[in-house]
């Protein structure tokens, strides 16, 4: 769930995890590009950073797989509908082209160290598309869950209302 208030570069949105409809568990983290991003895409030959457009569901986005090699973490599997923010302001931004492809944009934690129990206030470089969990010991017990049953995840990313 995207918070409406998108406060620049801190986790202020939330993962809410349900099996079917049974509810799990719920998180902190971001759905927005950090300040790296938003800021010095340009330094990492990007055309903006990359906003996910809202209120859209995907089916089977995620499969498990590794972030950047190093985490284990939930791999973009199909495209979704982004945006480019290229105005380097404190706000990611749902304008401009609309695009629908594969950048993996992946869903992972904010720590390399699988045994982590790190909570981060700020997102700086952890992401420019992702989907990022602040909490290391909430994140590690949903990707450990979805690991386990080895099946495609459905994911909404939702604008708070």
């Amino acid at each position: 769930m995207q918070s409406q208030e998108d406060a620049f570069n801190v986790f202020d949105d939330k993962f809410y995890v349900f099996d079917g409809l049974d509810f799990k568990q719920v998180s902190s983290g971001t759905t927005n590009a950090g300040k790296t991003a938003l800021y010095f895409y340009d330094q990492y030959n990007l055309p903006g950073a990359a906003i996910w457009k809202t209120d859209v569901f995907y089916p089977n986005l995620f499969k498990r797989g590794y972030h950047k090699g190093r985490m284990r973490a939930l791999r973009q599997n199909k495209p979704i509908y982004y945006y480019r923010d290229s105005d380097k302001d404190k706000f990611s931004e749902e304008q401009g082209e609309l695009h629908f492809e594969i950048i993996y944009a992946n869903m992972h934690g904010v720590d390399y160290n699988p045994y982590s129990v790190a909570k981060k206030d700020f997102i700086n470089g952890w992401s420019f598309a992702c989907q990022v969990w602040n909490r290391m010991g909430d994140y590690r017990q949903m990707v450990n869950a979805v690991w386990k049953r080895n099946k495609l995840v459905d994911y909404a990313l939702l604008k708070e209302f």
